[in-house]
């Protein structure tokens, strides 16, 4: 973690970029019932819903709230079909406070590439040397030029996830052929200069112009134990999973093409199952986690519903979406119980408590 000072840098930096998306007032407009509500870009308007008209158990919030906060949650949101049911912030957060996202950051990365596809800038199946050039790694030759963006995008490239987070050519090692071996590793950040390069600008330019701005979020990439992650208040992230949920749409804007998206939220390989492009699943037969190769059997959250998908990051960062249940699920804060790198016990015993307040 950075020091203190750069701490408080950073988040004064990010207050600035997120007081102007206090989303705290009510609007009077009611779409139909059946379809998705969008929050008005560059406004503080979100349409609430109360939970007896989402069909909730109200009686049930109240202990789910006093297990968040005792989870040290410091913002969480729960919608139902676009609209907010459930809003609180909790353990020194608000509104407007910014929290980095981590590995649920990588959500972003994903969808990115699919808006870089529909554009003709790259294609997933392309080489990755294809945009970056030969000697991106230190693996021989005809091995490095087995690996695709979709590798990088599904953790299949076969490089060495020992090696820590540093992913400079010298630190990325052959260990079995892409498509072989599944590993959480930080490789997967260098589709960003994949699209950097695709698009002939930045990757932060690239991103705001294509996701940020068209769907109103906040935030910023900044540093965090040497990585860039996102940065955000707890809208802009609720922003970007109804966005997901919309099936890549804001409004009638096809932001990301849904037949993309389809193909990230689905199993992306043949060794993890619960594994899409930088998307995690539930309702499969089995599931791999960070750091190890062990297969384990049953579904990745049994208490979570099958068609469930998640952008899990370290220490309890979630964005759950939940198709079945017009549902989308927010959780950010310090870690529940421990340091973790994405799925934790927490998320199971969180859905005891979610379950008991949606059905």
């Amino acid at each position: 973690m950075k020091s203190k000072l750069s701490f408080l840098l950073f988040f004064s930096f990010l207050c600035i970029l997120n007081c102007a998306s206090d989303d705290s007032t009510p609007s009077d407009e009611t779409p139909q019932p059946t379809e998705i509500y969008f929050p008005p870009i560059n406004s503080n308007v979100w349409e609430t819903k109360t939970t007896s008209e989402a069909g909730w158990n109200e009686n049930q919030v109240q202990p789910l709230m006093n297990y968040l906060e005792e989870k040290n949650t410091k913002g969480f949101i729960m919608l139902h079909d676009g609209k907010i049911v459930v809003e609180k912030y909790m353990n020194g957060h608000d509104t407007i406070t910014p929290w980095y996202w981590a590995s649920a950051g990588k959500t972003l990365t994903s969808t990115v590439a699919g808006i870089a596809q529909q554009e003709d800038l790259l294609n997933i199946n392309d080489q990755v040397s294809d945009y970056l050039g030969t000697g991106w790694t230190s693996a021989p030759l005809d091995k490095e030029n087995l690996i695709t963006c979709k590798h990088l995008l599904s953790m299949s490239s076969g490089l060495d996830d020992t090696t820590g987070d540093d992913v400079s050519p010298s630190n990325l090692h052959y260990v079995a052929d892409a498509g072989n071996r599944w590993a959480y590793h930080n490789v997967y950040v260098l589709m960003q200069d994949v699209v950097a390069e695709a698009s002939g600008t930045t990757w932060t330019n690239y991103f705001n112009e294509v996701l940020k701005e068209r769907i109103g979020m906040t935030g910023a990439w900044l540093p965090l134990d040497d990585l860039s992650v996102y940065w955000s208040n707890t809208r802009s992230m609720a922003r970007f999973g109804l966005m997901i949920y919309a099936k890549g749409k804001w409004q009638n804007t096809q932001i990301v093409p849904e037949a993309y998206l389809n193909g990230a939220t689905n199993t992306s390989q043949n060794i993890n199952q619960a594994y899409g492009y930088l998307w995690w699943l539930n309702g499969k037969p089995s599931y791999h986690l960070p750091q190890t190769q062990v297969q384990f059997p049953g579904e990745l959250i049994p208490n979570a519903p099958a068609d469930m998908y998640a952008a899990l990051g370290k220490n309890d960062q979630k964005i759950y979406v939940v198709p079945s249940k017009k549902l989308v699920v927010i959780r950010m804060g310090d870690a529940a119980d421990g340091s973790n790198f994405a799925l934790s016990g927490f998320d199971n015993e969180l859905w005891t408590k979610i379950n008991a307040v949606t059905d």
